[in-house]
């Protein structure tokens, strides 16, 4: 977390805080959550800037739906049909349904041109050839976008001794293209897996 003061001020609290006898000192500042609970609740504004461009990655594939059991002599083809959710996520670990949260979103639109999505399903049949005693399993990575920025809060009296707080977030949620990655793999079945699902 990040917090802003004009740089005088800083000097001088600073020069008061070598001089004053720790009983004294100011108060320990306000944790992020603090902060942005005042977030139109308290603040004369409550912005949030972003910082740079959005960021597009790959997230780590996991299995979906049902693994498949061939427990014929002969290769089949064996449909999985799977659903995965992929959801938003931040640096403060705070939710977003929030109204610091829509501020955030509303600043996405307005500089990036496109919503932030805070959830998004795929759902699919996918087809895997499984040969003679193996075991098929299907695998999905949906495509992410990132965004990191600063939200900035200004206060019409002194919140813990400061005007203005200063707080950076990094989020991260489902892009619009969801061209994500669907793999699937195969392996031969364990004596277990066989006992259990062949009989």
């Amino acid at each position: 977390m990040r917090y802003g003061i004009a740089a005088t001020l800083v000097s001088a609290l600073a020069a008061t805080a070598a001089l004053t006898p720790p009983a004294l000192a100011e108060d320990d500042p306000p944790t992020a959550r603090e902060l942005l609970e005042k977030c139109d609740n308290g603040t004369d504004s409550c912005e949030f800037h972003p910082s740079g461009e959005v960021q597009y990655y790959q997230d780590t594939s996991n299995p979906v739906g049902a693994p498949v059991f061939n427990c014929t002599d002969r290769n089949q083809t064996m449909n999985v049909s799977w659903s995965d959710t992929t959801a938003e996520s931040n640096s403060l670990g705070l939710s977003l349904s929030t109204t610091f949260g829509e501020v955030f979103k509303v600043s996405f639109k307005a500089t990036y041109g496109h919503e932030w999505r805070s959830e998004h399903t795929e759902s699919q049949t996918t087809f895997v050839e499984v040969r003679p005693g193996e075991v098929g399993q299907v695998y999905h990575g949906a495509t992410m976008q990132r965004v990191a920025g600063t939200y900035e809060l200004r206060f019409p009296d002194e919140f813990h001794d400061h005007y203005i707080w200063y707080v950076d977030m990094e989020a991260s949620g489902p892009a619009d293209d969801q061209g994500g990655t669907i793999t699937q793999s195969t392996r031969p079945m364990t004596d277990e897996e066989k006992a259990a699902h062949c009989g």
